[in-house]
């Protein structure tokens, strides 16, 4: 493997190096505390054979075709929509990612919200830092409680399963879910029940979203779907910021007609300091740390260096989007 040169292009953490060191890659690691620009992403990777990169680097078109002689491409992230998938299939590309190394953890993010939002903590915790706890006021900041409610979770795969299993344990909530197809095991460990998304939508207290981006999930969660959610409903996404459309939720928290959100997404990321989501009395915001513990990112640069080293040593990838590439000759 000496000859083969990988480049990883973000501080991630030592792990995935180690192992492509261990096996023998020369590995070129970007050391800089900001993220590469596109054209420094392309002139870096043009002298390696392979990319180990981050779900915030693009991967388009441009960048493919500069970089076509890459073997692979290998992505410590479960989602790979930064990735135009197409193209890099064309060129005969494998992209490789890291899926469930994060279920547990984003789960957490997801149910820790839930409960946020539903007590408003985020912006309760603000009212003391500007100075604003005063005196006991009986009817003033009052939560919602969360024992026996409906949970809707829109995309119910690994990630979704954790999120309802805490609010099925914690709360004995009632799951409902939407999915491009049934969840047998959810129905039989959850009792969760299979239901059209407008049914998700309109019986759902809490609507938690935990599906991929593309071009059927994005902006779903617009107007129109706000409007046929309850008056007292929470909804929360940490999938992908463009999976709800900010200016429509933003309008739907401001008239009622849904009670609170809590985001681990958002769009753009970052987001701006000044946006009003910040300070709306029932938003929780965080900055899309859903994966961010030390268990689940280092597994995260583990699997992603594995689908190098496995490529190169018995062309399989453990974890491949397009398996066809590997088998397209350049």
């Amino acid at each position: 493997m000496q000859n083969k040169k990988i480049f990883i292009s973000k501080l991630f953490p030592e792990i995935g190096a180690e192992l492509l060191k261990n096996a023998g890659f020369n590995v070129t690691c970007w050391n800089e505390d900001r993220p590469m620009t596109p054209n420094e992403l392309i002139e870096s990777a043009k002298s390696h054979n392979a990319l180990f990169c981050a779900g915030s680097d693009l991967i388009d078109k441009r960048f493919l075709n500069a970089c076509s002689h890459l073997d692979i491409i290998s992505q410590f992230a479960a989602g790979y929509d930064n990735i135009d998938i197409a193209e890099a299939t064309k060129l005969g590309i494998p992209i490789g990612y890291a899926p469930n190394a994060m279920s547990e953890a984003t789960a957490d993010v997801a149910f820790g919200l839930m409960i946020a939002t539903s007590r408003k903590m985020f912006y309760m915790h603000k009212q003391i830092i500007d100075g604003a706890w005063s005196y006991f006021k009986p009817k003033a900041n009052l939560g919602m409680e969360l024992k026996n409610k409906t949970l809707g979770i829109y995309g119910l795969g690994r990630i979704g399963m954790e999120m309802a299993k805490r609010c099925k344990g914690a709360y004995n909530m009632s799951i409902i879910y939407h999915n491009s197809k049934p969840n047998e095991m959810a129905e039989k460990e959850l009792n969760a029940s299979y239901v059209d998304f407008d049914q998700l939508l309109s019986e759902s207290d809490v609507i938690s979203v935990h599906c991929s981006l593309n071009d059927k999930t994005k902006g779903l969660f617009n107007k129109d779907a706000f409007n046929k959610m309850k008056p007292t409903s929470i909804f929360i996404n940490t999938s992908r910021g463009m999976v709800h459309n900010e200016t429509d939720l933003m309008e739907a928290l401001k008239t009622n007609t849904i009670w609170g959100a809590g985001l681990d997404v958002t769009n753009p990321e970052p987001m701006d300091s000044n946006n009003p989501l910040l300070h709306m009395e029932n938003v929780s915001v965080l900055p899309h740390i859903g994966s961010a513990t030390i268990g689940a990112r280092n597994e995260m640069a583990r699997l992603a260096a594995t689908n190098i080293i496995a490529f190169y040593t018995h062309k399989t990838i453990p974890h491949v989007v397009n398996p066809e590439a590997i088998q397209i000759k350049k």
